[in-house]
């Protein structure tokens, strides 16, 4: 089910959304609904100190590591003599 959201803002900022909105040849409440959902994906998912923190922590240890290129090499003959995609 549909929602009404009111959202009051100056006159200036509104006819500049409209004119975006005509430029793009949507209405205000489309070009206004997808500018929120842009907002929302662009937020972080989750707590950013957790994130931040198991960084740090993962950063204390010091594992082996190969050669970028050998490493992709692998990989890609993996894909390459794998079975294919399941489905």
């Amino acid at each position: 089910m549909s929602k009404r959201l009111q959202v009051l803002m100056e006159e200036s900022e509104l006819a500049a959304i409209k004119k975006s909105a005509r430029r793009q040849k949507m209405t205000t409440a489309e070009w206004v609904r997808q500018a929120l959902r842009a907002a929302r994906r662009a937020e972080p998912a989750g707590d950013v100190t957790r994130k931040l923190a198991a960084i740090r922590r993962a950063a204390q240890y010091s594992f082996p590591t190969g050669d970028i290129d050998q490493m992709l090499a692998e990989i890609e003959s993996g894909y390459l003599s794998g079975p294919g995609p399941r489905r």
